[in-house]
C-alpha cells in the first residue's frame, strides 16, 4: 500500500490511455500498430501508457514490447474473478511486471488480496470503484447506493485487501482525500484538459486536470485529447504544464 500524499515525479502523474476502436483500425494487427506508433511518439516523456482491450487481444507480449521502448505500462485489465483465478492472473502478470494493473473491487477482499500477493511488489495494484461512465441513476440500480457511497464502500474493501490505490471519478477523489481513515488515493479517468473538450463524451463525470489535482487525484488518465492530437508529445507537454500549475497552487 502506498503512502497517502507521497512525493511523485511530475511525469508520473499522467497516464495516457491508448484506447483504439478496432472497427476504425481495421484489424487487431492494425490496432496494435496504432499503439506502437503512439508509443514511439511518447518515448522519453516518462508518462504511463494505459492499454486495455488491445492487451486482451494481443496478449502480455505487448507489455514486454512497450517496456523495451522504455515506457511504463498501465495494464487496465479490471480483473474480477474467484480468488484462485485472481491468484493465477497475478502469477502470469508477475512474469511481465506491468507498473500498474487494475482489478474490480467487487471481486471482494479475498480475490483482490490474492491478486496483490501473487503479482508481487514490482506492480502497483489499483482497485476500480465505480466506473466513470455510470451516472447516479445507474449506480443506484446496480449497487443500490449513490456513487459516493459506492466509492467509499469499495475503497474500504480495497484497503483491507492491501491494494495500492483506487480508480475513481475525480469527483470522488476529494471524498477520499477528506477521509483520514482511508490511505488509498484516487487515480482518475474522465479528465479533459482545459485546452480541449470532446463532444458527445462517454464519460459521465469529467473534470479538468487542475480541478482533479486540487480534489486530491494522484494520477490522471487522459485519452483522446492526447491520442487524437496532431502532436501527442506536445499534448503531453501541455497537459503536464497544466498539472504543474495545479500542484503549485
Amino acid at each position: 500500500m502506498t503512502e497517502k500524499g507521497g512525493w511523485m515525479e511530475l511525469t508520473e502523474r499522467l497516464i495516457v490511455a491508448a484506447d483504439f476502436d478496432p472497427k476504425k483500425a481495421g484489424s487487431v494487427a492494425d490496432a496494435r500498430e496504432q499503439v506502437a506508433a503512439l508509443a514511439e511518439k511518447l518515448k522519453g516523456t516518462g508518462v504511463y501508457l494505459k492499454i486495455n482491450s488491445i492487451l486482451r487481444a494481443c496478449g502480455y507480449s505487448l507489455i514486454v514490447y512497450l517496456h523495451n521502448l522504455g515506457l511504463k505500462v498501465f495494464a487496465d485489465l479490471k480483473l474480477v474473478d474467484i480468488p484462485k483465478t485472481m491468484e493465477y492472473d497475478g502469477g502470469f502478470l508477475a512474469e511481465v511486471q506491468p507498473e500498474i494493473v487494475t482489478m474490480m473491487c467487487c471481486a471482494g477482499i479475498d480475490g483482490m488480496n490474492a491478486l496483490k500477493q501473487a503479482v508481487g511488489d514490482q506492480t502497483e495494484v489499483l482497485g476500480v470503484t465505480v466506473l466513470t461512465s455510470l451516472n447516479e441513476e445507474e449506480c443506484q440500480s446496480i449497487f443500490t447506493c449513490s456513487t459516493k457511497a459506492g466509492v467509499l464502500r469499495f475503497a474500504r474493501m480495497a484497503q483491507l485487501a492491501g491494494a495500492d490505490g483506487l480508480i475513481c471519478s475525480p469527483h470522488e477523489a476529494e471524498l477520499l482525500k477528506n477521509r483520514r481513515e482511508l490511505l488509498l488515493e484516487g487515480n482518475c479517468p474522465g479528465i479533459r484538459p482545459e485546452w480541449t473538450l470532446v463532444s458527445g463524451d462517454d464519460q459521465a463525470r469529467v473534470m479538468t486536470p487542475a480541478k482533479a489535482i486540487q480534489n486530491g487525484a494522484k494520477r490522471l488518465v487522459i485519452g483522446r485529447p492526447i491520442t487524437g492530437a496532431d502532436d501527442p508529445k506536445d499534448a503531453v507537454k501541455r497537459t503536464l504544464e497544466e498539472i504543474q500549475r495545479a500542484l503549485e497552487e
